[in-house]
């Protein structure tokens, strides 16, 4: 056989391949190189025959790695030679079903260039059609049913497509080659505006035209996306805004913006081209961007907050809400884009149920009839160091696998209680769910549950195991030990895992760490439950995925009331004050908020230890220091004190309070884990205030102390057991500052420092960690 006689290969092709164009492609590169053959969607990928000379195969591989559609991401091709078959063209064929097979799914694409200048060219047919796409854009995760990813697996499903969609449908030299969700004006989902009161609803362009009316007005409309409902204002309007908190109970809780534009964007923040990046990118998250003075918005969008966060518009509906038809209606150019739900329930995703649950929240709605079956809220991200920090993974990156550096069983990790997220993992892919939420509620459990049913489907992945938090009362918990064996009959054990070693796990996991080494971890927090009982959160902690050591941790002091100390930190800010022998001095802010009865309350419970919980919580301890420096004495929102106390910081301040360690280097050895005082800190801190030391000053020197707290104790352990990585977790590592001054040192230092950019250093990477530990064991 001589070398370029016709052979004929098979190429099995693993990632994210379906639903990104990677047919309509293929068909494109064999008709370029005149090879045979046919390309078909598989439940583990797609698979290709192509048959031709040995010189054109090769040039169709190298096109196939170097070249392929923008929105594919290839894991792993398979060739193999096969037998040469008598055919004279190359073919799309029928999906094949395996259902023992795992593939990936794509995530939802924000629209594309292209269908957006048919959107507004109005001698094109899609002029102004709020459900535009091709195979480059459009929703993916949040309409598929099942794979492989064809029509009647997604949602798509009832709307049969016209004489002109389904030309293009079928032409492969057409961007819509074999796009699932094509459709138009005439055969596709169809907008309606309802208001309260109004016996017509309105349809298309007049539906579009209703709600900028109301919004002009002043008005609230809950709108109908891709993942989920929203609620909708004009974000220059002070009384919309204040109507908006006033209805969902969310009183300082910063709100999202979506701008018109990058050029409307710029005028409210500064953004740096990696910010930029992100925020144009198709996955459209919000990006938490710098305000501008005057921030050309109502300080209540983001009362207190130095960050906006900003998005872009990501479907056809959102662009044609801020660019209305009527020019009086053209000054709405920024809107709250704030989620569809009550206060700590579910993003609503059902018609029905957004009459019922947001009636007393929207004026009116814009609704359309395309089901989304899988709710998906609106990422949240920040740029650090040119890279992207996750807050919230959802909406553009779920259901994205995370790439695991060993293979695992088939595993379901339920997460945490709060931003609750699943993990699904299979051989070396950790499919992540979308964000669920907190677990705080019924709604929020069905929705928990609805996602790990419609995942597990998805994926072909039966779990053996189920990995949950060691808390006790966590629902989430609860749920694995009780019904996750009847939800999933496969399932053999339920693996209990401690939250901070989960922490550390996720973010060796996403880094590639395979094991084999031990990490200095890191995982400071607000809230994890302790082996021993107590609340933990500054935990130092000797780890691979096997187990942990606890190294050393942030002393216990008392938290009086659990909960209440929470909501209300200058209780927790007494207690320590007391604890550190602090005279309660009413000039201290957080002693002035506490009434006369309340401190005879907290002074019995502090001396008796009656209903006060001991913790190690770093995240308390920012709370506390925010308190004491006059900051916040009470929160609405999850570390609101934390997050006004960074914004606060005086850059130039190099000084530094103090934590306190045992006195002799030996005792490091001998203590095993060894308690880090906090009370000296608290008295300085109380010092300052009393000398009315700036807070900018205050905020400097703390987190100051922290960082220095992290390099004393990596660079004893480093000394003591050989070991130069570092992991750093929890929730108090979306504090900035605090990351980037200690990632920066640590590597001045020496260290190979790992940190998240994947999954959140929140509870929302927990599961990652969860389902890394649980397998681990198992493989080994």
């Amino acid at each position: 056989m001589g070398s370029n006689d016709p052979q004929r290969l098979r190429l099995k092709i693993r990632g994210v391949v379906q639903g990104v164009g990677f047919r309509p492609f293929l068909y494109g590169v064999a008709g370029r190189f005149g090879l045979t053959g046919y390309v078909a969607n598989t439940s583990e990928g797609v698979v290709v025959e192509v048959q031709g000379p040995q010189e054109e195969l090769r040039r169709f591989q190298s096109v196939v790695v170097d070249e392929p559609p923008v929105l594919a991401q290839i894991k792993r091709i398979e060739v193999s030679q096969v037998e040469r078959v008598a055919e004279s063209r190359f073919r799309i064929v029928e999906s094949e079903v395996d259902r023992g097979s795992t593939t990936f799914v794509s995530p939802d694409v924000a629209t594309c260039e292209d269908c957006l200048s048919e959107i507004f060219n109005v001698e094109d047919r899609r002029f102004r059609y709020p459900f535009t796409n091709c195979t480059n854009c459009g929703p993916r995760f949040t309409i598929t049913r099942d794979v492989p990813y064809d029509r009647h697996a997604t949602t798509m499903q009832g709307f049969t497509m016209c004489k002109d969609c389904l030309g293009e449908y079928e032409d492969p030299a057409n961007r819509r080659f074999h796009a699932q969700p094509n459709a138009c004006d005439v055969c596709g989902p169809q907008l309606r505006f309802a208001a309260k009161n109004v016996e017509n609803d309105s349809q298309g362009e007049e539906a579009i035209l209703e709600a900028q009316r109301l919004m002009a007005d002043g008005g609230i409309i809950a709108v109908k996306g891709i993942g989920g409902f929203h609620l909708a204002c004009d974000a220059r309007s002070d009384s919309a805004i204040a109507a908006l908190r006033g209805r969902k109970g969310r009183i300082e809780k910063p709100f999202a913006v979506m701008c018109r534009d990058v050029e409307t964007a710029e005028r409210l923040v500064g953004m740096s081209g990696a910010e930029r990046r992100l925020l144009t990118s198709h996955e459209r998250p919000i990006v938490l961007l710098r305000k501008l003075y005057p921030p050309g918005v109502p300080e209540l969008i983001a009362p207190g907050n130095e960050l906006l966060g900003i998005m872009l518009p990501y479907s056809p509906l959102h662009h044609l809400l801020l660019n209305s038809v009527d020019e009086e209606l053209k000054r709405l150019d920024v809107l709250v884009m704030t989620s569809g739900n009550r206060s700590d329930e579910p993003i609503v995703i059902d018609n029905n149920e957004a009459l019922d649950r947001l009636s007393d929240l929207a004026d009116a709605f814009l609704v359309h009839d395309r089901e989304i079956l899988a709710p998906c809220d609106d990422s949240v991200l920040r740029i650090v160091e040119q890279r992207e920090l996750p807050i919230r993974r959802s909406r553009g990156y779920a259901p994205m696998p995370v790439q695991l550096p060993f293979d695992l069983p088939p595993i379901l990790a339920v997460g945490g209680e709060i931003k609750n997220t699943l993990c699904l993992a299979k051989d070396d892919c950790a499919f992540m769910s979308q964000h669920i939420g907190d677990m705080e509620n019924l709604e929020t459990l069905r929705a928990f549950e609805r996602s790990a049913n419609h995942m597990s489907r998805l994926f072909r992945i039966e779990p053996e195991i189920i990995a949950c938090d060691k808390h006790p009362m966590y629902l989430s918990s609860q749920w694995a030990k009780e019904t996750g064996r009847l939800a999933f009959p496969k399932v053999v054990q339920v693996v209990e895992v401690q939250h901070h070693h989960a922490h550390i796990a996720s973010v060796m996991a996403e880094n590639g760490l395979d094991g084999s080494e031990k990490v200095i971890g890191f995982a400071f927090d607000g809230t994890g439950y302790g082996d021993d009982g107590a609340i933990w959160g500054g935990e130092v902690l000797l780890a691979d995925y096997a187990g942990f050591e606890r190294l050393a941790h942030l002393e216990y002091l008392p938290l009086p009331g659990g909960d209440a100390s929470i909501k209300k930190p200058y209780r927790a800010a007494l207690s320590y004050l007391w604890s550190a022998g602090v005279e309660w001095d009413e000039r201290l802010k957080c002693v002035a908020a506490c009434s006369d009865g309340e401190r005879q309350i907290l002074r019995t419970q502090i001396e008796r230890k009656f209903n006060t919980v001991p913790t190690s919580s770093m995240g308390r301890l920012f709370d506390v220091v925010a308190a004491i420096a006059g900051v916040r004495q009470t929160i609405t929102y999850e570390a609101q004190g934390a997050i006004e106390l960074e914004a606060l910081i005086d850059k130039r301040i190099v000084e530094s309070y103090n934590f306190e360690f045992p006195q002799e280097t030996d005792e490091f050895v001998s203590i095993a884990p060894f308690e880090i005082g906090v009370s000296g800190l608290i008295s300085e801190v109380a010092g300052d205030v009393l000398c009315k030391v700036p807070i900018a000053e205050i905020s400097a020197k703390f987190h100051n102390a922290v960082v220095e707290l992290i390099i004393k104790i990596s660079l004893y352990f480093r000394e003591r057991d050989g070991l130069n990585k570092v992991a750093l977790s929890g929730g108090c590592f979306q504090n900035v500052a605090l990351l980037q001054n200690t990632t920066a040192r640590l590597r001045t230092e020496g260290f190979e420092v790992f940190t998240h950019r994947l999954v959140p250093p929140n509870d929302g990477g927990l599961a990652l960690g969860q389902a890394a530990i649980a397998g681990f064991k198992f493989t080994k």
